[in-house]
């Protein structure tokens, strides 16, 4: 009877993970509709991460901005940097490359880290007239990240900036603010 039981509750509970697993949202499958131009040498310079969704590699990381410069072969030279901890603690940097794919979809670049893996960096909103603030995503809407050319933003636009995530499929429920202070 014991033996029985057990196989019941196996069942059930791999019946219930497999229809989880087919569970979908309406944006399930829907890759995201980035900005449909992007200049790039307006969007190099130093971006401030206002939000994001935490992830094993920045979870820790206080203060969080992306340096973007232009290489001599044309890509795109990244420096994401940040303290650990605290706004007080030590500075880390990590190093990437980003180039643009496909001329045809200006908002859809890739980034590869320490020459092993590479990922998509897709810019879904931008503040077409100044390059002040960005979104940037991946189509199956695991990360995200506000962007800013200062460490604070008018609540304003910080709604704004939600709006179209939204609208995008994002489920904002875990978006991590991240504390900034301003950098020379």
């Amino acid at each position: 009877m014991k033996k029985n039981s057990i196989l019941l509750t196996m069942l059930l509970l791999m019946s219930t993970l497999f229809i989880t697993s087919c569970a979908t949202n309406q944006f399930d499958g829907d890759p995201l509709e980035t900005v449909e131009s992007l200049d790039l040498e307006r969007y190099l310079g130093r971006w401030y991460e206002i939000a994001r969704f935490q992830s094993g590699f920045e979870k820790n990381i206080y203060g969080a901005t992306a340096e973007y410069s232009l290489r001599k072969d044309g890509r795109i030279q990244v420096i994401n940097s940040g303290f650990k901890n605290s706004l007080d603690g030590k500075y880390t940097q990590v190093k990437a490359v980003a180039w643009r794919e496909d001329d045809n979809i200006p908002g859809a670049l890739k980034v590869k880290f320490f020459s092993l893996f590479k990922s998509d960096y897709l810019v879904f909103g931008i503040d077409e007239e100044n390059y002040e603030w960005a979104l940037v995503g991946n189509n199956n809407r695991s990360f995200i990240w506000f962007l800013s050319r200062t460490p604070e933003i008018s609540d304003e636009t910080l709604e704004m900036m939600k709006d179209i995530a939204l609208e995008q499929g994002y489920d904002l429920t875990d978006l991590f603010f991240v504390p900034q202070k301003e950098r020379e």
